[in-house]
């Protein structure tokens, strides 16, 4: 399992936070700027992304990925103020490149990614919650706002 979730950061969170958004800022040819603020945004929305991925396996026995989803519901971690933090990681880092590179490109695509995260969410992974985990995903969503709020 430890395999199928390494795989699932890589191909996931590995893509979409980190090599799309440094071959769009790199292929643009903008220069970094604001070094220290993007640094932190980055190292913030990584360590959460982390996190995330460690409460999937070792809470959810599962990974982030649709092919090997959490056995288990995960309530436990950011999962506690957030349903969806690991979105909310990679929106961090997206918003960390985006200043680095100062870069329209960039911001264009958070949005959208950002936007396709809560669509997914709406109508996939909430009514996939709802069938696998029943009364225990109705209490959660009673209980731990979607985003932060």
């Amino acid at each position: 399992m430890l395999l199928r979730a390494l795989v699932a950061f890589v191909a996931l969170p590995g893509v979409f936070a980190f090599t799309v958004p440094i071959a769009l800022a790199v292929a643009s040819g903008r220069t970094a700027r604001r070094l220290p603020l993007a640094a932190l945004l980055i190292a913030l929305g990584s360590s959460l992304l982390l996190w995330c991925v460690r409460e999937l396996y070792v809470a959810g026995r599962g990974t982030l990925a649709p092919w090997s989803p959490p056995q288990h519901l995960v309530t436990s971690g950011p999962y506690g103020f957030s349903r969806n933090p690991m979105y909310l990681a990679v929106v961090t880092i997206l918003a960390g490149w985006w200043i680095l590179w100062d870069s329209r490109t960039l911001l264009i695509y958070s949005v959208v990614l950002a936007c396709s995260f809560h669509l997914r969410i709406l109508i996939a992974e909430e009514p996939w919650a709802a069938r696998t985990f029943g009364a225990e995903w109705a209490a959660y969503r009673a209980r731990v706002p979607r985003w932060l709020i």
